[in-house]
């Protein structure tokens, strides 16, 4: 099948690689000039396992393709995603502004019967505008518009494409459905279901599963939050609730709040969803409010631990990417600590395995960007974990505490016992059990 994928961010980029993987012949069309470039040289753009070798694989074979021309990309194209960003508004409303315009843009270019499917997670009615603005240039036998939304994990999305737990389309129409079954049957031969619903249903069901995951990480902070004021150790609990199989394992490891492309964007939008429908979300407002302050709750106890003065304190982050196996760092909660740190007078020395050219982009030469995990220690007071990379799950204590001048280490993930940091004579604190 032929298809176009309009736009080359994270979603864009999976979705169309994932595609060709299994056959499709795909386009690629993104408006930064300097990006197609990069791509159509082998490069990929953004740090995801597994990618670049699909990516490879397809590009050499011909059925992965990138330009910069919209009218030549979607050229015979059945089917055309739209997997353009949809940034947060100042009051959290998501921005459609990028779909709108290229759904203007292709009422003057298509010509025959065309699936225009929403990839972008987009609030509740936009399948509804897209199909307005198509309307206004084209007859409505030329085309569908599909919501299909994506429920990509980075870290592990090219697995999550390739084998989806479920695939989400909302359609009413006949033939966009056979269209759509046709192309995902391949992702689905070990029985998981392709559900089929309506537009808004769909566009629904995306922003309530983000905002269901973001509450439960919230859920469980707050708990480690009280468990430390009560005595007792969040990963007790953690285990005594996840074995209920109601509840289940997953999203129930405390820390310093959640963050990314996605979770914080979508939360906002369903709450402002629900105030434009006259409909006060609670859950939501708290759990965003809570997790502001989370975000900072590493930041303020080493602030705390030396009397608000941090000024000539020099202190070493591990991890700034908002999760390991990424290099995003947007809404990052390690992006918050420093700034704060930073904001007491800190000298900040950073290390992380792929995200550190992002944060550059960010904090310039406020900080220093080392090559390893033991050089950012050298002659630091205080060591803080904000993302937990394997490769710092299991480090060299006896190098730790021989490059670090004092003992101090505020761990944001929990990665290490406290028990065996007490003997190793490190004041550790992590979150919700003993210090």
């Amino acid at each position: 099948m032929k298809i176009a994928v309009v736009g080359t961010g994270y979603v864009g980029l999976v979705s169309g690689t994932c595609f060709a993987e299994t056959g499709n012949d795909v386009t690629c069309i993104d408006i930064d000039k300097e990006k197609v470039e990069l791509m159509n040289s082998g490069v990929v753009p953004i740090y995801e396992p597994g990618l670049n070798i699909l990516f490879d694989r397809n590009t050499k074979q011909g059925r992965l393709k990138f330009t910069t021309s919209l009218t030549n990309g979607i050229k015979d194209a059945k089917i055309i995603f739209l997997a353009l960003p949809t940034p947060p508004g100042a009051d959290g409303s998501a921005d459609l502004s990028f779909v709108l315009k290229v759904a203007d843009d292709l009422s003057r270019m298509i010509t025959r019967y065309t699936v225009i499917v929403d990839k972008s997670t987009v609030p509740v009615g936009t399948s509804e505008k897209v199909h307005n603005v198509l309307g206004k240039n084209l007859d409505s036998d030329l085309f569908d518009v599909v919501s299909n939304p994506e429920f990509l994990r980075e870290g592990v999305a090219v697995d999550d494409f390739m084998k989806p737990d479920r695939v989400v389309i909302g359609t009413t129409s006949e033939k966009a459905k056979s269209l759509m079954n046709k192309l995902y049957e391949p992702y689905v031969r070990q029985g998981n279901p392709i559900l089929f619903m309506d537009e808004r249903s769909a566009e629904m069901t995306k922003y309530a599963a983000n905002s269901f995951l973001a509450t439960k990480i919230t859920f469980m902070n707050e708990v480690a939050n009280l468990c430390e004021k009560v005595g007792a150790n969040v990963d007790m609990v953690r285990r005594g609730i996840g074995s209920d199989t109601r509840i289940g394992k997953r999203f129930l490891f405390p820390g310093i709040g959640y963050g990314g492309s996605c979770f914080p964007k979508d939360v906002k939008a369903l709450a402002k969803t629900a105030l434009e429908n006259n409909y006060d979300f609670r859950i939501l407002n708290s759990v965003m409010a809570v997790n502001e302050d989370q975000k900072v709750i590493l930041a303020n106890r080493v602030i705390k631990t030396f009397n608000g003065n941090l000024k000539g304190k020099k202190i070493a982050v591990w991890g700034l990417a908002f999760k390991p196996n990424t290099d995003d760092i947007r809404e990052a909660p390690a992006l918050y600590t420093i700034e704060k740190l930073l904001e007491k007078g800190a000298t900040i020395s950073v290390y992380d395995p792929e995200a550190m050219n992002n944060v550059k982009d960010v904090f310039g030469d406020k900080v220093t960007y080392v090559n390893d995990q033991y050089e950012a220690l050298i002659d630091a007071e205080v060591l803080v974990i904000c993302t937990e990379w394997s490769l710092f799950r299991s480090p060299d204590f006896n190098k730790i505490k021989s490059a670090m001048s004092s003992n101090y280490i505020f761990d944001g993930r929990n990665l290490y016992d406290p028990k065996a940091m007490k003997g190793l004579e490190f004041h550790y604190e992590s979150i919700g059990r003993p210090s």
